[in-house]
């Protein structure tokens, strides 16, 4: 968990992913539209990409574990939690407030 909670906590907005789920490509191809440059890493392409999924499981009750989203180092949620707050009009705001928009 603490390689987890270093890498959340380096840029504004972080995803934990898998390069072959359609959600995360979904939810990565959102922040991008939204003008948020995340740092994105896919679990499935990482050596430690097991133990990170595990403990996105284990430590913060991710399930599935990805897509994981982190703004400003605190852990947000998965697909259904950042849409709902997309589609509620929260989501800009969290950006805006992590530094992710410049606007």
């Amino acid at each position: 968990m603490d390689r987890v909670t270093r890498l959340a906590s380096q840029k504004a907005v972080v995803i934990f992913s898998k390069s072959s789920c359609c959600m995360c490509h979904a939810i990565k191809r959102l922040f991008y539209e939204q003008g948020a440059s995340p740092a994105v890493y896919e679990l499935d392409e990482d050596s430690r990409g097991r133990e990170m999924e595990w403990a996105l499981v284990r430590q913060l009750g991710c399930n599935p574990a990805v897509p994981a989203v982190f703004i400003g180092g605190t852990f947000v949620g998965s697909a259904n939690t950042v849409m709902t707050l997309h589609v509620n009009g929260s989501l800009k705001k969290m950006l805006k407030d992590a530094g992710a928009l410049w606007l």
